[in-house]
């Protein structure tokens, strides 16, 4: 054919312009000679139109597919950054759960709802006023999510193997759950696993005279002493276990129908850690209602309390209940389950990411060694 025989003679001079074939005809198709044909040197490829290049699916990294064999470090440094990234974002939306939760609040600090609360707070004192006591989370949030996850995912997989070896079961994730929590709160020492939810919480109470965490934690020490800060320890051991286990067995069942083959999916994550959050936050109110009590000694409840100081959570459930009555247990349910819902999904999210993407870097790592 005419068309292979011009691609033939080498398309860098561009060909020249044939019987019958006028110079804008012979532009044209050295143009398109140019574009579609003879690229190579010399003209080795010319005369002929490449075929469309298919990408071979295959060929990239499969962005779908988590990595197996993870390490526990892998598992230590997500769970940090997920822990951390997760009660900064919400931190202002758990300000305004502890105020909801107040027995007896302020008339200037009842609120209907958290946008209403979080437009008053910010009016009224500050734009920076939900955030005062954020670094003392912040610096319990990190160690304390690496230890949790790491001890998480050990632990499913070991009582999965014993349980229900080669599949998944729902005892052994609330197990693992729970024994992780047991053996978080044991591990961390008194200052980041009781002491900081003390200070952080009279920190974000309304009219709170301190302004800074070294302030709060003198006060504290000075006015109730050391004991003030471990007065929740039951509590928060009581309703962290039953917490965890709720959540972890309802995002791993949610996971089997929304992610049956356990590949990275980040619509399935969020998704199931925000149900699981809010059906855990929920289903715990009334013990954080008592935790809240315990950290905060509010007043009024001081006032109908005989001993002066509510100490243990018995004490703290009845106090609750003579003040408010069964309502009472359920005071800022509603704060309490709308930060659960974007905080698990942020926490299992990003937690899945990192873990999905340090695994990834671990193996292109090895393998290229």
């Amino acid at each position: 054919m005419e068309l292979e025989g011009r691609g033939a003679g080498g398309v860098a001079g561009g060909p020249a312009a044939g019987p019958g074939r006028s110079p804008g005809e012979s532009a044209l198709l050295d143009g398109w000679l140019q574009r579609g044909v003879g690229r190579g040197a010399g003209g080795g490829e010319a005369g002929a139109c490449r075929p469309p290049v298919r990408q071979d699916p295959d060929s990239g990294p499969d962005y779908e597919a988590l990595p197996a064999g993870a390490t526990v470090t892998t598992y230590m440094v997500a769970g940090a950054v997920a822990g951390i990234l997760e009660h900064c974002v919400m931190y202002p939306v758990d300000c305004v759960k502890t105020r909801m939760q107040s027995l007896q609040p302020d008339p200037a600090a009842r609120y209907r709802n958290v946008l209403e609360a979080l437009w008053r707070i910010i009016r009224t004192e500050g734009l920076w006023r939900p955030m005062r006591g954020l670094n003392v989370t912040a610096t319990g949030a990190g160690p304390a999510h690496a230890l949790y996850f790491a001890c998480y995912e050990k632990l499913k997989k070991t009582l999965s193997d014993i349980i229900h070896p080669g599949g998944n079961s729902h005892i052994a994730n609330g197990a693992a759950g729970c024994v992780a929590t047991l053996l978080h709160d044991a591990a961390m020492n008194p200052v980041e696993a009781m002491a900081l939810p003390v200070v952080k919480q009279r920190m974000q109470m309304y009219n709170s005279p301190y302004h800074r965490v070294t302030d709060c934690v003198r006060a504290v020490w000075q006015n109730e002493g050391a004991g003030a800060f471990y007065r929740s320890y039951t509590t928060q051991l009581t309703m962290n276990v039953p917490f965890q286990a709720i959540h972890f067995m309802t995002y791993e069942f949610l996971q089997e129908h929304f992610n049956p083959q356990r590949r990275y999916n980040p619509s399935s994550h969020v998704l199931s850690g925000a149900c699981a959050g809010a059906v855990a936050a929920a289903a715990t109110t009334p013990l954080d209602v008592c935790k809240t009590l315990l950290n905060t000694q509010e007043s009024l409840a001081l006032n109908s309390n005989i001993t002066g100081h509510i100490t243990g959570m018995a004490s703290a459930f009845r106090t609750v209940y003579q003040v408010g009555g069964v309502t009472a247990y359920f005071r800022g349910v509603q704060a309490r389950v709308i930060y659960q819902i974007p905080s698990t999904a942020i926490a299992w999210s990003v937690y899945e990411f990192f873990k999905y993407l340090i695994t990834k870097r671990q193996e292109e790592w090895r393998a290229g060694k």
